[in-house]
């Protein structure tokens, strides 16, 4: 699986993954997030234009997946806006292996962490992100910025589920864990 930075073509190929990627919280009873608009192109080139968009690529070159992210908490860490799957290339490590790149991006600009923002209780989501390293956040330890992320997604109305927010801290480039 290639990944590489999105290029401006991609951007609306992007959209049609998010939707793909949001059809299985259909079954889930999440119809609402199934039926929510992907990002604005416009937003997306942002994250491209700063050099925090990826794709993963099948064989053929075409998109499968992609992953946006923007420093946080004075750059200390590495926030994923946003991770998706399309439904075709899920269960194959697509979406780990752009967090993988995304946290290699990370250290190497010497954040120590990465975080993001999920459902507590979708299978793909909390659950999975923990199984990778991820820990949930408590709101004490929850920073200004994650705590305005997490006001904002609250507004959109996303807290009609259970959501939190998560950090996986970094090791620096050349070190391994404890």
């Amino acid at each position: 699986m290639l990944i590489r930075p999105v290029t401006a073509a991609e951007l609306p190929l992007l959209q049609d993954i998010e939707r793909a990627a949001g059809e299985p919280f259909r079954a889930l009873g999440m119809a609402r997030i199934a039926d929510d608009e992907p990002p604005a192109v416009e937003d997306l080139d942002r994250f491209r234009r700063a050099g925090r968009a990826w794709v993963a690529v099948d064989e053929a070159g075409a998109p499968v997946a992609y992953l946006i992210s923007e420093p946080v908490d004075d750059a200390d860490a590495e926030h994923i806006e946003q991770v998706s799957v399309h439904p075709r290339a899920a269960r194959r490590g697509v979406g780990g292996a752009l967090i993988e790149h995304a946290a290699r991006h990370a250290r190497a600009a010497g954040r120590s962490a990465l975080t993001l923002t999920t459902f507590a209780d979708v299978p793909w989501n909390a659950p999975y992100y923990a199984r990778i390293g991820f820990r949930p956040l408590a709101a004490a330890e929850l920073t200004p910025e994650l705590r305005a992320i997490r006001a904002h997604e609250a507004e959109l109305g996303l807290d009609r589920w259970p959501r939190l927010c998560m950090r996986r801290d970094l090791t620096p480039a050349g070190r391994t864990a404890p």
